[in-house]
């Protein structure tokens, strides 16, 4: 009898691109996938911090390098991503939030969400499939569980996370023939410097833990599973769809 094995979440010898990966969500998915493996090309826009966060992986022995760029530079970002050799694995996780009352949403707070939440997330998945083999790779972006649901104060964050979660589903369908799978991790709120302040509101504290059916936030290494399984031929089969980890709130 022949048994079957466990595909392996190993990614040795593949080449990984990781946006906003100086801090937070995005530094812990660098991590992931270079502590499998894989050669980490880690982007953000603040160079120094970038360089310090790439530095401490490589005193671990593991594979990365350093790309200051602004996603949200559409010429630069093409030009970056051209120049890398060809790429088995994206990561988006840059990504920005401007919360308020619908009815006091400014034009401007409006476009710099849809910027890079949506427009950014658009051409960088274009970008990096045009760089993948044919016989397949992997498009991983971070979404939010505000892309399942609606929240208070964040009409124009759900609405840009709604329609990256449309987005990923027609890219599946286009890019199912060349073996691209494109998928969405849609976390809950995941404690980081750039959500220290909705903690430290006692009212947004207190609508948080009653939605969160585990009775606890995310932490960073809640993300790295699931970065690593969607980047893996472990989720071979996986496209077009999203891995929530919310801790339950969407199960309501």
């Amino acid at each position: 009898m022949t048994l079957p094995r466990t595909p392996s979440m190993r990614l040795d010898g593949k080449r990984a691109l990781v946006t906003g990966a100086s801090s937070g969500i995005g530094q812990a998915c660098a991590v992931a996938l270079a502590e499998a493996g894989a050669h980490v090309v880690c982007v953000a826009r603040g160079a120094d911090k970038l360089q310090d966060s790439v530095d401490a992986m490589t005193t671990e022995g593991w594979s990365a390098e350093a790309l200051a760029l602004d996603i949200g530079d559409l010429a630069g970002l093409k030009a970056a991503i051209e120049a890398q050799p060809a790429l088995d694995i994206a990561v988006n996780s840059a990504g920005t939030a401007r919360h308020a009352p619908a009815l006091e949403t400014t034009p401007e707070d409006y476009d710099a969400v849809m910027h890079l939440n949506l427009r950014a997330a658009y051409f960088l998945s274009s970008f990096a499939a045009a760089r993948m083999p044919d016989n397949g790779g992997s498009i991983i972006h971070i979404s939010s569980q505000m892309g399942h649901v609606g929240g208070i104060d964040r009409a124009v964050y759900c609405a840009s996370k709604h329609g990256l979660e449309g987005m990923v589903k027609s890219m599946a369908i286009e890019w199912g023939p060349r073996q691209i799978r494109v998928n969405t991790i849609c976390p809950t709120f995941i404690r980081t410097p750039l959500t220290a302040a909705t903690f430290d509101n006692p009212a947004r504290a207190a609508w948080i833990a009653d939605k969160i059916k585990l009775g606890r936030v995310g932490e960073v290494e809640d993300i790295m599973g699931a970065v690593l399984y969607l980047a893996s031929p472990a989720s071979a089969l996986v496209t077009g769809t999203s891995m929530l980890i919310d801790g339950g709130w969407t199960a309501d």
